[in-house]
């Protein structure tokens, strides 16, 4: 007679079936660089397990080819110089305020768009992620998103192509990275290219996003509840008279270029 084995019941709340979650993982990796192993630190396993419902064999897959992607990117590698000209207008940086847990805040322009290269773009985006992430405080893995579309129009639109893969990057490299999307003033029109572009987007981002309005205080209050007005900018609903400054801004990520090579500095094979 066949017997079927009888596979238990994975329990997320249980921490020995976590662990050992964990632990097979690891294992599944095999041996990894010095670099690879930095990378893939407890947290690491468990934000790939996450994105991928605790399966560990679609985890390794997703993890293997961060590893592969991250190999042929260097994204620990890009350094301010490398990415300035795409910073100057403010489009994308990383906020000197955080939420009111002490999540780092990531703040989006898309009408401050200057370039139309989608190398530069693409490296500045996964530059300011890689940085944001650095950024954290030890007991926090996710960022918060603050996209203010104020002036944008669809001229300031990146092709299907830049954004398509901007949003691959994010969800394929960055897994279980964003807490919470605060799409700020976004026109009637984006919503058109909304609805291309969601089709790109996993659904469990989709609705971490969340659209508010500065003239609509109770969408406001979205915002407010999870960063405090206090040290929000006057230019996102806050009170914080604090503006963008590209020179300060300049300053500060060539100091955090130092930190990210020191953080990465363990490793020795540059294969």
């Amino acid at each position: 007679m066949f017997w079927r084995k009888n596979t238990p019941h994975f329990n997320l709340d249980d921490a020995e079936q976590r662990q050992a979650k964990i632990n097979e993982l690891r294992a599944a990796l095999g041996p990894l660089s010095a670099r690879g192993e930095k990378y893939c630190n407890e947290s690491c396993l468990i934000r790939y397990l996450e994105a991928r419902n605790w399966n560990v064999d679609r985890s390794r897959k997703m993890l293997e080819e961060s590893l592969k992607w991250r190999l042929a990117k260097r994204p620990e590698d890009v350094r301010w110089p490398d990415v300035s000209v795409e910073a100057e207008t403010g489009k994308l940086y990383r906020a000197n305020f955080t939420d009111r847990e002490g999540k780092t805040v990531v703040v989006m322009r898309p009408a401050k768009k200057n370039t139309s290269s989608h190398e530069g773009q693409l490296q500045y985006l996964i530059y300011t992620l890689e940085n944001a992430m650095l950024s954290l405080p030890e007991h926090q893995e996710k960022v918060v998103w603050l996209v203010d579309f104020t002036g944008w129009t669809r001229a300031h639109a990146n092709p299907i192509k830049t954004s398509s893969e901007c949003i691959s990057v994010v969800q394929n490299h960055y897994p279980e990275r964003l807490s919470i999307a605060f799409m700020l003033n976004a026109p009637k029109v984006f919503e058109l290219s909304f609805k291309v572009l969601k089709v790109f987007i996993d659904q469990k981002s989709v609705q971490k996003l969340n659209f508010v309005y500065k003239e609509n205080e109770e969408s406001m209050k979205m915002i407010y509840n999870h960063i405090d007005p206090e040290v929000l900018p006057v230019e996102f609903g806050g009170k914080n008279n604090v503006v963008y400054n590209h020179e300060d801004y300049s300053k500060l990520m060539t100091k955090d270029d130092i930190k990210t090579a020191s953080f990465w500095a363990t490793d020795v094979d540059m294969s």
